[in-house]
């Protein structure tokens, strides 16, 4: 079956999405027999240098990376002079995809997501990339729903400079204090912050600071008390509702350190959880076991 369009060798099936500076396709690669995604900057972007900048170095990033819990780069070219990134395509969609489908995630499933992304995040961390548009709606799931971190699109990488005439980097629902205010550079608790209101979403189906006024909503996240999830959540342990305020810390210097260091808070309050269910459960069956043999004793006494 031919396709709609070819984008350099790639047989163009559907389109899957727009973003913030590209439209993403899912096509076929003819040579190595398989579907993948093709991300294309906007031809009303073509002229824009920065933007460009941003797109063809979104490619360099990742391809760099190479880390298992990221979306694998395969290709990059230009089409018609615009410049595209070929990747993996996952067949699962987003996590804001099954979080519209299926409502929030189990804290065991939602720890799980945040461990990975952790280790995906910490070492970019490491070589000096910070994401700064880490959300459900980048957290992308394979066939078996496993999770992988995508679009670097509008990453920071330290030491390099790279003007953005005034436009904020980022998503207003997930930004850090310190990208709306623009007077620190972004760091990797940038991304800590970003991952605590991503929790809170997983866990809750909603975002902590909700305003349909962009400017507002950010306001919000400088100057408005973090929302506690116990509130919405009243039988999550205290371990989750303080590691999500400390990732949430309006001065990044209180937040966790680092990603892992976030999402071990996470698994040790997890791992407590299921720690106690089961002693409960063994409890359980002791009792259960304990009255089997009270009854079976009866039953003997009363046949003697």
């Amino acid at each position: 079956m031919a396709g709609l369009f070819d984008i350099g060798r790639y047989e163009v099936e559907e389109k899957l999405g727009s973003g913030g500076m590209a439209h993403v396709y899912l096509a076929r690669d003819p040579f190595m027999k398989r579907q993948v995604a093709v991300k294309v900057m906007y031809a009303a972007l073509h002229h824009d240098i920065d933007f460009r900048t941003r797109f063809e170095r979104e490619a360099q990033v990742i391809a760099a990376l190479e880390h298992p819990n990221i979306v694998p780069v395969y290709d990059f070219g230009y089409h018609q002079e615009l410049p595209f990134i070929v990747m993996r395509y996952m067949l699962g969609g987003s996590l804001k995809d099954r979080l519209e489908d299926y409502g929030p995630l189990s804290l065991t499933d939602a720890a799980r997501v945040i461990e990975r992304m952790a280790m995906a995040l910490d070492d970019a961390h490491q070589r000096g990339v910070v994401h700064r548009d880490f959300k459900p709606e980048n957290i992308l799931l394979d066939q078996q729903g496993t999770p992988f971190l995508a679009d670097f699109g509008i990453v920071k990488v330290l030491s390099a400079s790279l003007g953005t005439g005034g436009w904020i980097a980022g998503t207003p629902a997930y930004m850090a204090p310190e990208q709306i205010h623009g007077t620190q550079e972004p760091d990797g608790r940038t991304d800590v912050y970003a991952m605590g209101i991503t929790l809170f979403e997983l866990l809750t189906g909603e975002k902590p600071y909700q305003d349909p006024d962009a400017t507002k909503l950010m306001m919000k996240h400088v100057l408005d008390p973090i929302p506690a999830i116990r509130e919405r959540l009243p039988d999550l342990p205290d371990g989750i509702n303080e590691a999500i305020l400390q990732a949430m810390a309006k001065d990044r210097e209180e937040r966790f350190p680092t990603a892992l260091a976030f999402s071990e808070a996470i698994n040790a309050s997890a791992r407590a959880i299921l720690s106690r269910r089961a002693r409960k459960r063994w409890m359980a069956d002791e009792l259960a076991d304990a009255l089997d043999s009270l009854s079976e004793g009866e039953d003997d006494s009363q046949d003697s």
